[in-house]
């Protein structure tokens, strides 16, 4: 199949989970969602993963973010790992996870990548909007752990950007100076952004958090 790219529509599934049946656009409805996955059960890094997002919910929550997990095992399987997750990472895991057996999902989204591992899904994160498009990919090794703090600065990058006509520099937290729209003449944007513009270079101007 055609690898997915940035803009794509995501692709709709209907899966077994940890919290039975679910459908993906169903789950997501209005909804911002994050998709990531997870080599295997039982694994060292995704129980520290996955009881990391369990203690991030509350965040991803504040920012219209619904999490959900996979893995190419079943959903019994889910549920003993689950009471691990919650022992270990003194935490309870409130998303579902997909079981993905058959690796229907994992081939949808192109997360087994064999030259890394032959039967093993990377750990892929996809970003989708509300309307279902993939705003973000990352794929990271088996062997290193995803950053969450890095995640939601991402989504509250895309939020603000999908919403003002700014973009946001290297590091930027939420609430410092964004990225004028390079599209956006000067002028233009010293009307639209009024708590001012500050001109760098004709290309790269300044302007304080227009959502704060």
């Amino acid at each position: 199949m055609a690898t997915l790219r940035l803009g794509d529509t995501a692709p709709d599934f209907t899966a077994e989970t940890s919290q039975g049946t679910l459908n993906f656009y169903d789950y997501l409805g209005d909804s911002w969602g994050i998709l990531f996955s997870h080599p295997a059960d039982f694994t060292p890094v995704c129980t520290t993963e996955l009881g990391t997002a369990a203690k991030f919910k509350d965040e991803f929550d504040q920012r219209n973010v619904k999490m959900m997990a996979l893995s190419v095992d079943g959903a019994e399987s889910h549920n003993e790992w689950i009471k691990d997750i919650n022992e270990t990472q003194q935490t309870v895991v409130n998303f579902p996870i997909v079981a993905d057996e058959d690796k229907k999902v994992s081939d949808l989204y192109d997360m087994i990548h064999p030259k890394a591992d032959n039967n093993l899904t990377v750990r892929s994160v996809f970003i989708v909007a509300p309307d279902k498009t993939i705003k973000l990919i990352l794929t990271y090794p088996a062997s290193t752990g995803r950053n969450f703090y890095e995640l939601l600065r991402v989504i509250d990058s895309l939020q603000l950007t999908a919403y003002h006509k700014v973009a946001t520099p290297a590091n930027w937290k939420n609430g410092e100076d964004v990225v004028v729209s390079p599209a956006i003449p000067t002028a233009e944007a010293k009307t639209l952004f009024t708590k001012g513009v500050d001109e760098i270079k004709p290309y790269l101007r300044m302007t304080p958090d227009p959502s704060h």
